[in-house]
C-alpha cells in the first residue's frame, strides 16, 4: 500500500485516531515483530532502573512504559517514536517531589500521579493548541548543559548501589562527598555485576545487551549465593494490574506542582520534537510536532490514572525501533504487550535481580546522554555558548534540579535576546554593474549614490533592539559629511515590528525630516511588518509612494534629482 498523501488528505485524517498506524500492510509485520520483541528487550531493564531511580518500585515502570506507548499509538504521528518512563526528567521530579514528600511515601505516590497529570495534560494541550514553538525556548548548548547536569545527577545517585555502600540522600555535592569517604566499604561483588552490565550495554544497540547482562548477574546472584555475600536484591514484586482512579492528592498540593509541571513539560515538548524531527516519516511528510505532543501527553494523562509517573519520547529506544526495522506503532504496542506481561504475571522472575545490575544500566543511560561531540564542537566554534553549557551543567548539579532547568531556560531566552540586542543598522553599497546593495567590505567597498544613504536592519524590530536602531540610524545620517537628501531603509530582514520599535521609526523618520531628507522604505517583504506600517500608522507618515519593492526603485523616484519628490511633508 502506498503512504504517499495528497496535502489535503494529511489534512482530513491529521487529527484521527491510529494515524500512526495508518497505511500498515501485513508485509510490515515481520519488521514491526522483530522491533517490538528488541524493544521490550531493551525497555525492561531500563524501565525498572528509571523507576528505581525515580523512587517507585520497579514495576511502575512497567506500568509508566505501556501507558506512555499505547496512548502514543492511540495518539500520536511518528511511527516509531518510542514513549515511557524516562531518565531525563525522572531526577528532575523525583528532586522537586523530595522537597514536597517522603520519596516512596504514599503521599508521594499520589504526587507524582498528579504531576504525571498535569504535565500529560500541559503537553496534549500545547499539541492541540498548535504551540510547538515551545520546543525551541532551549537552544542546543543549554540542552546539552542540562543533559550533562541530569548525568552527573544519575551517576552520583547510583554509586552506592554500584559500590554496595548505604544509600545517601541531601544535595549531590554533599553526596559526592559521602560516596568518596566510604569508599573503602566498596562491595568487590557489587562493583563486578555493576560494572559488567554497564559494559554489556556498550557491545550493540541492537543487541538486548543490558537485558542479557541482567540475567546473567542474576544467575550469578543464585548461584554463588551473593545475597550472603552483601549484594542487595529486588525481590519478587508484586504481580497484577494497577487500578485506574484518580490520585489522592488535594488542591494545595496542585498548586504546590504547578511550576514543576511547567519546567517538565517544557523538557517533554524539546525532547519530543528533537525525536519526531530525528526521525522523520518515511513518506516526505514533515513531522507533525503538535500531534506527537498530544500524543506524548495522553502518555502521561494515562500514567497518572494508573498511579504511574509522566513520560517522554526516548531517543535511543525510538532509534533502536527505527533500526531493527519497526515500520509502525505496531512495534510499540508489542513491546508493550511483552513488558505489561512481565509485570502482571512475572513478578517472581526478577525476584534475586541484583540492585547494582540496575545500577549499572543507569549508569549506562547517564553516559548515553552525555553529548560529548557537542561540547567539543561547540568549544570549538563558539567559546560564549559553550559557557551557556557549563553555567547550565553547573545549576543543575549543584541547585535543586529545577532550580537549575529555569536557570537553563532563562539563559537560554537571554542569550537569543542579547543576539537581537546586538543588531545595529548598517549602511550598505550597491555592487559595481548590478541592482545589488550590499554591506562593503575592505575588498569590495561598493559604491554610494551622492545624497543617498541606503541602510538596513538584519533582525526583526523589536523592544530590544528599537532603541539601538534609532540611534545608529541617526548617527549613520548625522555622520555623512554631505547633506543626505534621501534614506532609504532596506527592511528585508525586518520581519516584525512591535509597538516600542514602531515609536522609534516614527522618530527616526521625524529625525530625517528635521534634516531636510525624504525617508523610504524598500524591499520590506514580511506580511507581518507590512501590517505593523498600517496598524502604527507609519504607512501614512512615509507615504505610499515611498514604499518600494526595491532599493533602486525608490533611488530611481526619489533620488535628490526629483525635487519635486523630496518633499515629506505628511509628518505628524
Amino acid at each position: 500500500m502506498d503512504r504517499a498523501k495528497t496535502p489535503s488528505a494529511v489534512n482530513q485524517a491529521s487529527w484521527l485516531p491510529l494515524r500512526a498506524l495508518s497505511g500498515w500492510s501485513v508485509k510490515d509485520f515481520n519488521g514491526d515483530l522483530a522491533a517490538g520483541v528488541t524493544l521490550a528487550a531493551i525497555a525492561i531493564p531500563e524501565q525498572m532502573a528509571t523507576a528505581r531511580l525515580g523512587g517507585f518500585a520497579p514495576e511502575i515502570g512497567f506500568f509508566t512504559f505501556v501507558a506512555g506507548s499505547v496512548a502514543f499509538a492511540l495518539l500520536g504521528a511518528n511511527r516509531q517514536l518510542s514513549a515511557g518512563a524516562d531518565s531525563t526528567i525522572t531526577p528532575l521530579f523525583a528532586g522537586g517531589l523530595a522537597l514536597i514528600a517522603t520519596s516512596g511515601s504514599p503521599h508521594y505516590l499520589a504526587l507524582a500521579a498528579m504531576l504525571a497529570l498535569m504535565v500529560g495534560l500541559l503537553v496534549a494541550l500545547s499539541g492541540i493548541f498548535r504551540l510547538g514553538w515551545i520546543a525551541d525556548l532551549l537552544s542546543v548548548p543549554v540542552t546539552t548543559g542540562f543533559l550533562a547536569g541530569i548525568s552527573i545527577h544519575i551517576i552520583v545517585s547510583q554509586l552506592p548501589s554500584l559500590l554496595g555502600l548505604p544509600p545517601e540522600s541531601g544535595e549531590t555535592v554533599r553526596r559526592i562527598g559521602e560516596i568518596g569517604a566510604n569508599l573503602h566499604l566498596t562491595n568487590p561483588w557489587c562493583l563486578a555485576i555493576g560494572l559488567g552490565v554497564f559494559a554489556a550495554g556498550q557491545v550493540s544497540a541492537r543487541i538486548p545487551a543490558a537485558l542479557i547482562g541482567m540475567v546473567l548477574a542474576t544467575l550469578g546472584v543464585v548461584a554463588f549465593d551473593l545475597r550472603n555475600r552483601g549484594v542487595e536484591v529486588l525481590g519478587a514484586l508484586p504481580n497484577g494490574l494497577p487500578i485506574p482512579g484518580m490520585p489522592t492528592a488535594d488542591f494545595q498540593d496542585a498548586q504546590a506542582l504547578v511550576p514543576l509541571a511547567l519546567l517538565i513539560a517544557i523538557v517533554v515538548m524539546v525532547q519530543t520534537a528533537a525525536t519526531s524531527r530525528a526521525f522523520p516519516p518515511q513518506d516526505g511528510e514533515a513531522p507533525d510536532l503538535n500531534r506527537d505532543f498530544v500524543g506524548v501527553g495522553a502518555g502521561s494523562i494515562v500514567a497518572g490514572l494508573f498511579g504511574a509517573f509522566a513520560v517522554n519520547a526516548s531517543p535511543p529506544r525510538t532509534a533502536i525501533a527505527a533500526q531493527t526495522g519497526g515500520r509502525s506503532q505496531l512495534s510499540g504496542l508489542i513491546a508493550a504487550a511483552i513488558v505489561l506481561a512481565l509485570g502482571a504475571f512475572g513478578g517472581s522472575l526478577l525476584a534475586n535481580v541484583p540492585q547494582a545490575a540496575l545500577a549499572g544500566a543507569l549508569m549506562f543511560v547517564a553516559q548515553h546522554i552525555l553529548r560529548w561531540q557537542v561540547f567539543a564542537k561547540v568549544w570549538r566554534q563558539a567559546k560564549v555558548e559553550f559557557a551557556l553549557i557549563l553555567i547550565t551543567m553547573i545549576a543543575i548539579v549543584v541547585l535543586p534540579i529545577e532550580t537549575g532547568v529555569a536557570i537553563g531556560i532563562g539563559l537560554s531566552l537571554l542569550h537569543g535576546i542579547w543576539g537581537s540586542t546586538r543588531t545595529a543598522p548598517i549602511e550598505l553599497a550597491q555592487v559595481p554593474g548590478t541592482s545589488v546593495w550590499w554591506p562593503p567590505s575592505g575588498s569590495s567597498p561598493g559604491e554610494r549614490h551622492s545624497g543617498v544613504l541606503v541602510a538596513a536592519f538584519q533582525a526583526p524590530l523589536s523592544f530590544v533592539n528599537a532603541d539601538r536602531f534609532k540611534r545608529g540610524l541617526s548617527d549613520l545620517i548625522d555622520a555623512r559629511n554631505e547633506d543626505v537628501k534621501l534614506v532609504v531603509l532596506e527592511a528585508s530582514n525586518i520581519v516584525e515590528i512591535d509597538y516600542t520599535a514602531a515609536q522609534a521609526l516614527i522618530d527616526t523618520i521625524r529625525h530625517c525630516r528635521d534634516k531636510g531628507a525624504v525617508f523610504a522604505i524598500a524591499r520590506m517583504e514580511s506580511l507581518r511588518a507590512q501590517a505593523a506600517l498600517t496598524q502604527f500608522g507609519i504607512a501614512d507618515i512615509v507615504g505610499a509612494e515611498r514604499i518600494f519593492h526595491s532599493v533602486d526603485a525608490a533611488i530611481r523616484s526619489l533620488g535628490p534629482w526629483k525635487p519635486q519628490l523630496k518633499k515629506q511633508d505628511n509628518m505628524p
